[in-house]
């Protein structure tokens, strides 16, 4: 089968041809730089920008399956570039799926389309998109899931839209080594009582699920159309987690902590002083990250077990044993 990964040579797509390739698919990857791991695996590139809907049309040409993991993340930064690549780069993927038949496309979605700032316990897809988002991250995705989910069934596409919780693992270019560089200067602050329990998606699960979805997506799925939390089947507490993250790196523990309200009000001064004054970089607290540090937000998995079939295929204690090696390489840059 011909299949293409957007944005293949970020962290979560790289995974996802790698895993393609063991399965024995010609594999076609869009991405704006060039990757020598892309390279080793000896899968076609081609360089383009996800923005751009003639790039997106040519890429898709002759392809059956689409795997669309390319976007920006954070919680800070401008509108309209969040917007022209989460959702208008999207609305460009699907217009190009519809006109050269492709006819399965799996989109990777994030649970913060539905985080209204309330804990998530426990929490399935019956949630509804929040009514008010604190960064344009979630809204934009939010809009771009929409559009997918809606385009199911037209001219021939079967669509599915799947949400991984906090994925980590080795090669991780934001979450880890930001959380390592910050237990280094001091900066690391626990908020709230720690005792707030999380879902998170070690990569090479997240990877899993996008073929496991894409197996049973076809014209008439109970899969087609539908979006779907993934993430390990148990929670964690996030400060503890973090903890045994820092012991493995040769860290000491977050030792300094902070009470939610005053890191939402910090928050709040940092957004307000980092919008009027134009500062580069982002701040180092925002209030939406006050609220996912200290909230409880873990989600159930057994929709995406029963229609598809997702199951993890590396437990907790192998992931943390795969992500030793790079944060004690972290730890001593």
């Amino acid at each position: 089968m011909n299949v293409l990964v957007t944005g293949g040579g970020g962290f979560l797509g790289l995974y996802i041809v790698e895993q393609l390739v063991d399965a024995g698919e010609t594999v076609r990857v869009f991405c704006r730089g060039e990757y020598p791991r892309l390279q080793e695996l000896n899968v076609e590139t081609v360089q383009g920008d996800i923005r751009d809907a003639e790039a997106v049309l040519r890429a898709c040409e002759g392809i059956e399956t689409v795997y669309h993991t390319a976007a920006v993340s954070g919680i800070w930064g401008a509108w309209d570039y969040f917007y022209s690549i989460n959702t208008q780069g999207t609305l460009n993927v699907l217009e190009a799926c519809q006109k050269q038949g492709v006819t399965r496309l799996v989109y990777t979605s994030s649970p913060s389309v539905v985080y209204d700032g309330a804990a998530h316990e426990n929490a399935t897809e019956k949630l509804p998109y929040s009514e008010h988002y604190l960064c344009h991250y979630p809204h934009t995705k939010m809009l771009a899931e929409k559009a997918v989910l809606a385009a199911n069934g037209e001219q021939g596409l079967a669509t599915v839209a799947l949400r991984p919780h906090l994925i980590w693992g080795p090669r991780d270019n934001h979450l880890i080594p930001r959380l390592i560089q910050r237990a280094k200067s001091g900066r690391l602050r626990q908020v709230g009582d720690g005792t707030n329990l999380i879902s998170m998606s070690y990569v090479e699960n997240a990877a899993a699920a996008h073929l496991q979805a894409a197996a049973r997506l076809f014209a008439d799925s109970p899969v087609g159309g539908q979006a779907y939390f993934i993430n390990e089947p148990e929670p964690v507490l996030i400060w503890e987690w973090i903890n045994q993250l820092l012991s493995l790196a040769g860290l000491p523990p977050v030792q300094k902590k902070i009470s939610v309200k005053a890191a939402q009000r910090i928050g709040g001064v940092l957004e307000f002083v980092y919008r009027m004054l134009h500062l580069p970089g982002e701040p180092p607290m925002t209030r939406f990250l006050a609220s996912q540090l200290s909230s409880s937000h873990y989600y159930d998995i057994s929709r995406a077990r029963h229609d598809f079939g997702y199951q993890p295929i590396v437990d907790f204690e192998e992931a943390m044993r795969r992500m030793e090696p790079e944060l004690k390489r972290l730890a001593a840059q």
